[in-house]
């Protein structure tokens, strides 16, 4: 798994930033992120994929410990598609 952290060290490595400087910037990006969720938008990454805001409906699904019909009320989700570049890269 990799943390925030580990992202940030490397940035901050690769491109001669302090941590501090590298952390605030990965946060921005995923706070930016968040912020165009929670808006509706949808945020494209070239190369790297779309994240977009969807909406579940209410349903009802089975509990499978007592076998009884319940309602799962309807949410949003966030589902991220991967550009093609990083399918291509996974499938090397």
């Amino acid at each position: 798994m990799t943390t925030t952290n580990e992202i940030a060290d490397k940035i901050a490595a690769d491109h001669q930033l302090t941590k501090a400087q590298s952390k605030a910037i990965v946060e921005a990006v995923f706070r930016e992120i968040t912020t165009a969720a929670t808006t509706g938008a949808e945020t494209s990454i070239p190369g790297f994929g779309k994240f977009k805001p969807k909406d579940t409906p209410e349903r009802e699904a089975r509990n499978p410990a007592t076998g009884a019909t319940i309602k799962v009320a309807a949410a949003r989700k966030l589902a991220f598609t991967p550009a093609k570049a990083l399918k291509d890269a996974l499938n090397k």
